[in-house]
């Protein structure tokens, strides 16, 4: 292992008990854990299917799998599993979830089809709003992420608003039970209740999972970590990497405090520090050091670096957040014409996304290019949903939220109040609307043309699915799409016929990728409700369209800067009340904060600016912006304050103006 430093080498080898890798940023994590997967396939012996490697993202979890195959023959890692904890899950309830009572092609709701149906079941109670309603999801998905069954969560509930919330929760429980479906949360804790409830089935992958890797172990919620216990068992084959400095999901249910559970769990637990950092100069470790010791720690340890000391850390102080935005373009704009820079270089990284609005139009000014991070996903975009709703009938007739969604797409002259009929009786039956449609129960509720148009398109899916289950899946959806004459109607529906090619492409993207999903990465094939499964997957952990952004500067919040690098890195709006964020204030969540902002910097590799507005426009008025704590946290002689010293005489600010023109010369000439 010559490219290893000796405790990253050490980490690899330490295969007796469970090991706690901390691994500081830009320390190698993501080198350790795949030279430890080769170490464990071509060292120890493991066969591949013994060996399981998590992490959160398909993007985190597709990087492993690229390293991990330069470095093995393709024949020693057939069956080797390097997912997410969601796919993770899937495979085991999709191989063992018979033992809960799911059928084949159960259907995995996103965070729309949820709300859907909350909205529903409050609806139908005869109560709800929109912004009950998405809080109600929040507090069922946080009982989730708890492990934390409906039972459990009525058993909790204080005052009437959680016993009101503990009710629904056990009316959406048995309403996703009703369609065979499960929500994003469902993933990890339905194989946690599998696992606890069976025996069999617990010591079943026990005795298959010989070593368990995680990534990113400090972003673990209780359920996930439960779920690791379950799989891991008596013979303790597990190693985790992680780092408590960057725990920055607090809000959606992540527990630093996982780490230190380990050592209760795992008596026989190691624990080995990377604290050689690979990524920054050492004045950005510094400051990085320094803001990060202002919390309290489970473990101990201080970032180091042979980069070289670099360039101090830039404190730059603005009129207002359009000054902010038009210095940091110009400044961009000079820099990548001077030295040779490339867009991409350049990163823009700030606390909430409506920050970003501002840097747009200034970047657009400048014709700049740039991309914002999580931008609209490829699957938000209508047609897509309709063509995935469609597979998802095929798929699990059961599922209500697709039935729904396309029943009347393309018109089929099926009314709402045909639907809100129909879906009485479906509740009162406890079976899903394609079901109930085939019930002479029906007939009581509908006029014979309306019950007769609805189960024409019902038994038309019903036998659309039959054909995608005996047939060829991708054959199917494709056939029926175009029996609908689907594309018709987007040129129908659209406003002019550029939208509706646009839109027609999007389908025909969507269904190209159903096609590549047909078959695994080991070449076999997948059945429909598989591939519907993966699709949904992809888009609830990537929401992006997975393209690569090319040249451009990155803007994007320091949420999802975790785990990326840039050259040069500017931190914006760094004042109180928006880093630290008020709500965090008034939480006194002020560690987290602090966990963010060392995030941001520790993404720097060269140079960082940090800047701050002296006002700012929030609906509407302009409010007075102090700046943030943080900043005086910093070791004053690792910081260059813009002017803490005297005004740039005239000579000065007319040698910058001739370099931003130089700038915006040099462009045009290279277009």
């Amino acid at each position: 292992m010559p490219d290893l430093n000796a405790q990253q080498r050490a980490a690899v080898r330490q295969t007796q008990s469970p090991l706690l890798v901390l691994a500081g940023a830009g320390s190698g994590k993501t080198r350790v854990i795949t030279h430890k997967i080769a170490h464990l396939l071509e060292g120890c012996g493991y066969p591949a299917r013994a060996v399981i490697a998590v992490t959160f993202t398909n993007k985190a979890a597709r990087e492993m799998k690229e390293r991990v195959s330069a470095d093995l023959p393709a024949n020693s890692t057939r069956g080797l599993t390097i997912s997410t904890f969601h796919t993770l899950g899937l495979q085991i309830l999709r191989t063992d979830g018979a033992a809960l009572g799911y059928r084949r092609g159960f259907t995995i709701m996103d965070a729309t089809d949820s709300l859907t149906a909350i909205k529903e079941l409050l609806r139908g109670a005869g109560e709800g709003n929109l912004e009950e309603e998405d809080a109600v999801r929040r507090i069922i998905s946080t009982w989730k992420n708890d492990a934390m069954t409906p039972d459990a969560a009525a058993a909790a509930a204080g005052d009437d608003s959680a016993q009101r919330a503990a009710a629904l929760y056990a009316r959406y429980d048995r309403l996703l039970r009703a369609y065979n479906a499960v929500d994003f949360d469902d993933l990890i804790v339905r194989p946690l209740e599998l696992l606890q409830r069976h025996p069999e089935v617990r010591e079943k992958w026990q005795n298959r999972v010989r070593h368990l890797l995680v990534d990113e172990y400090q972003d673990t919620n209780h359920a996930q970590y439960e779920l690791v216990r379950q799989l891991v068992g008596p013979a303790g084959g597990l190693t985790v990497v992680g780092d408590d400095d960057q725990s920055v999901y607090a809000w959606r249910g992540a527990r630093p405090e996982n780490l230190a559970r380990l050592q209760d769990d795992f008596p026989r637990l190691k624990v080995i520090k990377l604290e050689q950092n690979y990524r920054s100069s050492a004045r950005i470790l510094r400051v990085a050091n320094h803001l990060i010791g202002h919390n309290p720690h489970l473990f101990e340890k201080k970032l180091w670096s042979e980069l070289g000391t670099g360039d101090p850390i830039r404190v730059i102080p603005c009129r207002d957040g359009d000054d902010e935005a038009d210095r940091i373009a110009s400044e961009i704009l000079s820099r990548r014409a001077h030295r040779g820079l490339r867009w991409s270089d350049f990163a823009i990284l700030y606390r909430g996304n409506a920050q970003a609005r501002a840097f747009e139009r200034a970047l657009r000014e400048r014709n700049i290019p740039y991309q914002v991070s999580g931008s609209a996903s490829f699957f938000d975009r209508g047609e897509v949903k309709d063509v995935l709703a469609y597979c998802r009938l095929l798929a699990n007739p059961d599922d209500d939220t697709a039935f729904l969604r396309i029943v009347n797409t393309p018109r089929r002259q099926i009314g709402a109040a045909t639907l809100e009929r129909l879906g009485q009786y479906a509740r009162e039956r406890g079976v899903s609307m394609v079901a109930a449609s085939t019930e002479l129960g029906l007939t009581e509720r509908l006029d014979e043309k309306p019950l007769r148009r609805l189960q024409r398109f019902t038994e038309w899916a019903i036998g659309m699915s039959d054909n995608a289950s005996r047939g060829d899946p991708v054959a199917v959806c494709r056939g029926v799409i175009d029996e609908i004459d689907y594309r018709g109607w987007l040129e129908e529906v659209a406003s002019d016929p550029k939208t509706a090619e646009r839109r027609r492409a999007n389908v025909d993207e969507l269904l190209d990728w159903v096609a590549r999903m047909a078959t695994d990465e080991e070449g076999n094939e997948r059945d429909l409700p598989a591939i519907v499964s993966r699709l949904a997957l992809i888009d609830m952990l990537d929401r992006t369209t997975g393209e690569d952004a090319g040249d451009a500067v990155a803007l994007m919040t320091l949420h999802a800067a975790k785990g990326l690098e840039f050259p040069h890195a500017f931190i914006v709006g760094v004042e109180e009340e928006n880093l630290p964020h008020r709500s965090s204030i008034a939480e006194d969540r002020i560690e987290e904060e602090r966990r963010l902002l060392y995030v941001g910097i520790t993404r720097a590799q060269k140079t960082l600016a940090l800047t701050y507005a002296a006002q700012r426009r929030r609906w509407g008025e302009a409010i007075e912006c102090e700046p943030s704590r943080f900043l005086h946290e910093l070791p004053e002689a690792d910081l260059d304050w813009e002017g803490a010293g005297p005004e740039p005489d005239r000579e000065t600010r007319l040698a910058r103006g001739r370099e931003q023109f130089a700038g915006l010369r040099a462009l045009l000439d290279s277009d």
